[in-house]
């Protein structure tokens, strides 16, 4: 069908007329002058992509109509320009294509006909775990073990990107998904097809938001969703709130960007923006670098908005330049974004749109701080953690509680590592990791990190030997101006070597504790503590060992090892002492923004980004060695443990069957509040005693072959029995941490697989009460598929069944969103 809106499409560059765009501000509605940025890209997309068909007139109407709608439900369609993927939750998308594929051809279609319609980047960044650490042959140890564990896995992805069009994998060994697609995959300005339009997106992976720092449009989705987005059709979503977030002065000189980002989270959990747009405003925006942008936008999942954008500005422009971008790239994107009205000038109040809501921070109120110990959004000011951490001792077992009897409070366990004589105690850091996109991506607090490294040296401190440290730089840019600044020998003397290149201790691959450490902790039941400078430190996330985990810095990072506990009062209380006996305070080696931003000048460079990134797909030698079928479709290896057909098209037929009815259901569990995908789906280890540690140890593997869950999401038995196996789940029938629950008809304790297996084997529906926020955090296509697998019907209830949207309801009737597009594949 024809566009209605043909009519304003121009040429950009008269002298290149072949390369056009939608002109909306051409539409002449003085509507559009007043919406927030944010939304102005939805617009775009649904001008540009009206077909009256998947995206209708009325579409373009309701999302100009945007400030008149806010008390209303408004649904809308988005065709966001392209999709990213990390290998956690890429895998499982591809085997679901793979699938799909052969469910095609069961019903009589075209099997190639199920392909990536708009553009995937695939990025595998999830699968390398700090085995080795402290040592100058770490990296290349932990890549060989991420090779030989995922082998398979990797042999597949490869198959993937051959057998399927559209779509691009970036080798292990790259980066993190989110700094890769900040520094290299961003468009920002689509130049395809003839024309011009902003970059969005969704991602796998909930903190795809990081890229909104940038001025791209992108968020989170289900891995389910992101297929059908990969297959062409629009996301069906609510026209969201859009909380305007003032920032004004200027932060003070020892504050670092992640204090920044802490606090806006807290506030903005405190205000409330669940499933809204937050967008940035106000002078104090200029203050930040993209860098400082993309690390407040990467923590949005935490405050719980869909997304949090910063409008292009120059800045924005300078990074590109900065990140090795084209000179013509940046012509037309400036140019471009000029012309439809989506170039910002923070400094400019004319330009500031409407708002659902305003809410202000004044920078300059910014204290350096942490989250945790289980939560990211409850922040702790550094001055107040060791009170915070004693009075958490004490409190009533929650979030911010831990319920340590006041006898045991000051109980110190000793032990022997490498023949010397260490303690533990309550509070003990035993993890202490710089890792996860939320901060490495971030010059000025990595150089920090690095000029605090070298001050401690400096002063004759260090890290106890027992502690695990680590450094995971999201892309080889960073480990690139750590070694030219010349701090890179200071933080491997600190004990942060660089240990893989991935999202590794934050997802969970924080890898084996050395063993008189676990037994000391198992000893005095002691809870002892992880610091990373990520952005989830839910329960069991980290590491079994450590209860209490708190986000921090990179420079705290490396403070709190030295320190060797969170029970210290910075401000009051030496960091450490010295061989000489001389006390060292924090201030003393800490670092200002003045001194990290004259180095990040000298050495954050575009040729670094250049040379780094024109190499970047074919750099892996192990992966270039892959051999692979060029099959389009998958031949499934019925040994593999790590690939395995799902049963989700099983008995699929084109005509649509009717919902059954619910009877005699039970609960298998009973949950309060807060139960995360993480509860729901863990990603990290698989334990020893679990059901799917016994189907893995069936099918003639030993423990050290397990692997994590995460990396074996492309196998729905170990999923199905992962499902609610975090060992920090709360399950009210059980008044206690523990993947288990009650099998009612009996009375008896069962690990929640096994129950729900007998429930299945006696013909029982099964239903789970949870309390509010349930299903938030990350990775939610598991998270989603796990229970689908342990209910005999299928369905997950909490109070109430709510369909948001008519598309959704469509889904439902059709058994799904993958069967809703096999049933379009085969009309």
């Amino acid at each position: 069908m024809s566009n209605p809106y043909a009519h304003i499409i121009e040429p950009l560059d008269p002298q290149k007329p072949e390369h056009k765009f939608f002109n909306l501000t051409k539409l002449g509605d003085p509507r559009y002058e007043r919406l927030p940025f944010s939304i102005r890209v939805l617009l775009e997309s649904a001008v540009r992509n009206c077909d009256e068909f998947l995206v209708k007139k009325e579409d373009v109407e309701r999302i100009l109509n945007w400030k008149q709608t806010q008390t209303q439900t408004v649904e809308v369609p988005f065709k966001p320009a392209r999709v990213i993927l990390q290998d956690f939750t890429g895998v499982p998308a591809v085997v679901d294509f793979a699938a799909m594929r052969d469910a095609v051809k069961q019903l009589g279609g075209d099997p190639e006909k199920i392909n990536p319609v708009c553009p995937a980047d695939l990025v595998i960044d999830h699968s390398i775990q700090v085995d080795f650490n402290r040592k100058s042959d770490s990296l290349q140890k932990n890549q060989e073990l991420e090779f030989e564990r995922n082998k398979e896995r990797f042999e597949f992805l490869k198959w993937g990107s051959k057998a399927f069009q559209n779509m691009r994998i970036i080798p292990p060994g790259s980066g993190i998904v989110h700094q890769v697609n900040l520094e290299y995959l961003a468009r920002v300005v689509f130049q395809q097809d003839g024309y011009y339009y902003p970059d969005s997106l969704v991602g796998t992976d909930s903190h795809t938001t990081m890229i909104d720092g940038l001025g791209v449009l992108g968020w989170g989705v289900g891995g389910i969703e992101a297929e059908a987005v990969m297959l062409g059709q629009p996301i069906s979503m609510v026209l969201p709130e859009v909380i305007g977030y003032k920032l004004q002065g200027t932060p003070n000189k020892y504050i670092t960007s992640t204090d920044i980002v802490l606090t806006v989270t807290k506030h903005l959990r405190q205000v409330g923006v669940v499933g809204k747009f937050v967008e940035f405003f106000g002078p104090g925006v200029a203050q930040l670098s993209i860098a400082d942008r993309a690390t407040i936008a990467n923590m949005c999942p935490e405050y719980g908005a869909t997304a949090a954008f910063f409008p292009v500005d120059h800045v924005s422009v300078q990074y590109l330049q900065q990140t090795g971008r084209e000179a013509e790239k940046l012509g037309y994107i400036s140019q471009y974004l000029t012309a439809v009205g989506m170039f910002r000038d923070y400094s400019n109040e004319v330009q500031d749109p409407d708002f659902t809501k305003v809410v202000e921070l004044d920078l300059s109120t910014v204290v350096p701080c942490c989250s945790g110990p289980k939560r990211p959004q409850d922040r702790v000011a550094v001055s107040e953690m060791k009170q915070d951490f004693e009075a958490c001792l004490a409190a009533k077992q929650g979030f911010k509680g831990f319920q340590v009897p006041l006898e045991c409070q000051d109980v110190s366990i000793p032990f022997q590592y490498n023949g010397v004589d260490y303690s533990l105690s309550h509070g003990s850091v035993v993890i202490a990791a710089i890792t996860s996109c939320t901060n490495t991506s971030n010059p000025s607090v990595m150089l920090g990190a690095g000029l605090l490294a070298k001050k401690a040296i400096q002063c004759g401190l260090s890290v106890k030997p027992y502690i695990k440290t680590s450094l995971s730089p999201g892309s080889g840019v960073v480990t690139y101006y750590l070694r030219e600044s010349g701090v890179m020998q200071y933080l491997a003397e600190l004990g942060f070597e660089v240990v893989g290149y991935g999202c590794m201790t934050c997802i969970g691959n924080s890898g084996p504790l050395p063993e008189p450490v676990v037994e000391a902790i198992t000893q005095g039941d002691l809870v002892v503590a992880g610091v990373l400078s990520g952005n989830r430190n839910f329960e069991g996330r980290v590491h079994p060992n450590t209860r209490a985990n708190y986000l921090a810095s990179p420079p705290l990072v490396i403070a709190y090892a030295i320190a060797g506990t969170v029970r210290i009062d910075f401000e009051k209380e030496p960091i450490a002492v010295n061989a000489e006996g001389k006390e060292i305070f924090l201030r003393d080696i800490w670092p200002t923004r003045e001194e990290i931003q004259a180095v990040e000048r000298q050495f954050v460079i575009p040729a670094m980004f250049k040379e780094v990134y024109e190499k970047v797909e074919k750099v892996n030698e192990r992966w270039n060695s892959l051999s692979v079928s060029s099959d389009k479709l998958y031949s499934w290896d019925p040994k593999s443990t790590y690939i395995k057909s799902p049963p989700f098209f099983e008995g699929l037929t084109k005509k649509l069957q009717q919902p059954k009815s619910i009877v005699d259901a039970y609960v298998l569990l009973n949950l309060g509040d807060s139960v995360t995908t993480d509860h729901i789906s863990p990603a990290g280890n698989i334990a020893r005693n679990s059901p799917a540690a016994r189907y893995l140890t069936s099918r003639g593997l030993t423990p050290r072959e397990f692997n994590s869950y995460g990396s074996r999401r492309g196998n729905d038995a170990v999923m199905a029995r992962g499902t609610f196996a975090n060992i920090r789940l709360f399950n009210k029938f059980l008044n206690k941490q523990a993947p288990h629950t009650i099998y009612l008809p009996t009375g008896d304790m069962l690990d929640v697989f096994d129950a729900a297996e007998k429930y299945q084997q006696e013909g029982h529906p099964l239903l789970v009460l949870a309390g509010k926020e349930y299903g938030s955090g990350s990775s939610r296509d598991w998270a989603a598929k796990g229970p689908f697998l342990l209910l005999d019907t299928g369905k997950t209830f909490q109070a109430r069944m709510r369909f948001d949207t008519d598309v959704e309801l469509t889904y439902f009737h059709h058994g799904g969103i993958l069967n809703y597009m096999i049933h379009k594949m085969t009309e």
